[in-house]
């Protein structure tokens, strides 16, 4: 696993030994930052489900301010970190460990917002959905901000979470991208 482009392009990705991982696939990854505005300057972003932080670490290296990287996994968020140090990134990251909820609960409670979110739960456990629904609820997608789910085609998402309206999926083979927009709030 690499970095696609960017300042750090080409520089190789640790990842976490013996455990069941599911790395977003480069073909994937670079439809999505393609698709994504391509200078990421100053944008604040969270990648939550981090796993070996590839998609957060990605946007640092395309100009990124700052990352926030969520992972339940202490051995998962311990390769975030040496990632983030290896790439030079510790002034910009903020690695946590922990459940995903409890984490975009305490973002939001200390007043975070974030103009990328992306979320590459594991698939086929109805995580993205809960995910966005945290999201939408909690607030923390900045004005004209953008989620990014990642998700298996199987996985089936609403139109809308809250303030969160699905503008677009994209699919790759089995794998499902979906980009939610702020919006006006639909009840649920």
């Amino acid at each position: 696993m690499r970095v696609i482009a960017g300042q750090a392009r080409g520089r190789r990705l640790r990842t976490p030994k013996g455990r069941e991982l599911r790395p977003t696939a480069d073909r994937v990854k670079e439809a999505l930052f393609n698709i994504l505005p391509h200078d990421l300057s100053g944008r604040r972003v969270l990648d939550l489900f981090a796993g070996t932080g590839n998609l957060g670490l990605e946007a640092l290296s395309r100009g990124a301010e700052k990352a926030v990287f969520v992972d339940i996994s202490r051995p998962a968020t311990m390769v975030i970190e040496e990632n983030v140090q290896a790439l030079g990134y510790g002034a910009s990251a903020r690695v946590l460990t922990g459940p995903v909820f409890k984490a975009v609960r305490t973002l939001a409670r200390s007043g975070e917002r974030f103009d990328v979110i992306l979320l590459d739960p594991p698939y086929e456990r109805g995580l993205a959905g809960e995910a966005l629904k945290e999201i939408a609820k909690e607030s923390v997608l900045a004005d004209g901000g953008v989620v990014v789910a990642e998700h298996s085609i199987r996985d089936r998402l609403e139109e809308n979470y809250g303030g969160l309206v699905l503008s677009d999926t994209r699919r790759y083979g089995d794998t499902a991208l979906s980009f939610y927009r702020g919006g006006e709030r639909v009840e649920e």
